[in-house]
């Protein structure tokens, strides 16, 4: 096998599978839970653990997350049921090609993935520079 490819937007990373990408040092076991602080907007209680089934969606969390440290990509269960995430299904992504889903329930992890490429260096400045201009003008809303 080769080197592990960049992550290709609204590829199902292994069907049934869900991913979490987060700054947080987490274990086999741990679980992620509701009621606490956003991994992207600081000082903001969260209502739903957010989950996704693709790679490129996990990859952004995980390179996106307020927090010191690396990113990291984890494998979850959730352990009630998953709503289709409000923030992206039909707003930007009509259909929720991003399999992105949120649950009020914790999500149990249940592994790493330690072989995950990040985006380009050009292409994650340029999503930050989004994210700072839709904060700088208040549209960078998250519906929780």
């Amino acid at each position: 096998m080769g080197e592990p490819a960049e992550p290709v937007p609204f590829e199902v990373y292994q069907e049934g599978v869900y991913l979490h990408g987060t700054k947080a040092d987490l274990a086999v076991g741990d679980l992620l839970v509701p009621g606490r602080g956003s991994n992207f907007e600081e000082g903001r209680t969260m209502n739903y653990v957010y989950v996704t089934e693709t790679l490129d969606a996990a990859t952004w969390g995980a390179e996106l997350a307020v927090g010191e440290g690396r990113g990291r990509i984890y494998v979850v269960e959730p352990t009630g049921e998953l709503e289709d995430d409000p923030n992206v299904t039909d707003k930007k992504f009509p259909g929720n090609p991003t399999r992105s889903m949120r649950s009020r329930e914790p999500v149990r992890v249940v592994g790493e993935l330690t072989d995950w490429v990040g985006h380009p260096p050009e292409l994650l400045q340029a999503m930050r520079d989004g994210l700072a201009e839709l904060r700088r003008r208040g549209e960078a809303v998250i519906e929780d």
